[in-house]
């Protein structure tokens, strides 16, 4: 499962799961929404084990010595420059990046503005924001999809449905989670303002023209693998269907059976695809 630990990063306090040999090749795995880093506590005793020194951190709003006030302290370059931050403070030039759901969208963002640091990216769910973009803007399906992104601009409401009847809503999603990390993302959710601050990601990103997913067709030379579920409810195929076109490094689809939860639905498949991107691509 590994340690906890707080490390200090753009002027705040982050709280870190932490796992492996301190002279390991360094891996960031970031979790997305509504989830904490309790999703990664099956597969950090794997990548401790293979030799890999893990940070998997509760990122900005999740942590409670990171829960800035306002919309505008949560837009995606703020949040990857934490991600950045804190591969500084724990000392890491060049390391391995692994994200899922809004971890994955601020992985991409990463790659994009920090190829020389970033060793390899294994992005769970989300596919290359150009194409994401592209479908969420042009098809039909995919709007549908996403018009969750929609309500939860709505400040108040969408807190107040989410948290209502004890997380009935998103308990109603979390079911291919253990009790355990059920507890975990309810007990960080509940802390103050925690949850406006989960829900300001998606009001900075996608709120006035959705600036996350602005100038992103960008091309990635960092060896990347994708991995996503046919059977996402967030997510459909078209936001996957001209992701290569930006793919000038090695680049791994893996499409599986599944749904957004991959690794808690296909644990042993997700974690096989990453050990084998990782193994791959060594840090020089």
């Amino acid at each position: 499962m590994g340690a906890t630990t707080e490390i200090q990063a753009n002027g705040m306090t982050f709280t870190c799961r932490t796992a492996g040999p301190a002279d390991g090749e360094p891996v960031i795995l970031l979790h997305g929404f509504p989830e904490t880093s309790h999703m990664w506590t099956a597969l950090l005793p794997v990548l401790a084990e293979a030799g890999y020194h893990c940070i998997a951190p509760d990122q900005r709003g999740y942590s409670a010595g990171a829960r800035p006030e306002g919309v505008d302290q949560y837009a995606t370059t703020t949040l990857v420059s934490d991600v950045m931050a804190i591969a500084d403070a724990a000392g890491f030039d060049r390391f391995h990046l692994i994200g899922h759901d809004w971890g994955a969208a601020v992985g991409w963002r990463a790659v994009m503005a920090h190829p020389d640091r970033i060793v390899s990216w294994s992005a769970l769910s989300i596919p290359h924001i150009a194409s994401y973009q592209r479908a969420y803007a042009t098809d039909p399906a995919q709007q549908e999809k996403s018009a969750y992104i929609t309500f939860f601009q709505q400040v108040g409401a969408a807190e107040e449905a989410l948290t209502g009847n004890d997380f009935a809503m998103l308990r109603g999603i979390w079911t291919a989670s253990s009790p355990d990390e059920v507890a975990d993302y309810v007990a960080v959710l509940s802390q103050p303002y925690a949850m406006t601050a989960a829900l300001n990601w998606y009001r900075a990103g996608f709120g006035g023209g959705a600036p996350m997913l602005q100038d992103s067709a960008q091309e990635i030379s960092v060896p990347t693998l994708t991995i996503w579920g046919n059977q996402d409810t967030a997510v459909g195929r078209s936001t996957t269907e001209t992701a290569a076109q930006y793919m000038k490094g090695p680049y791994r689809f893996v499409e599986l059976d599944a749904g957004h939860w991959l690794i808690q639905e296909q644990f042993e498949t997700v974690r096989d695809e990453l050990l084998a991107h990782l193994k791959a691509n060594p840090i020089a």
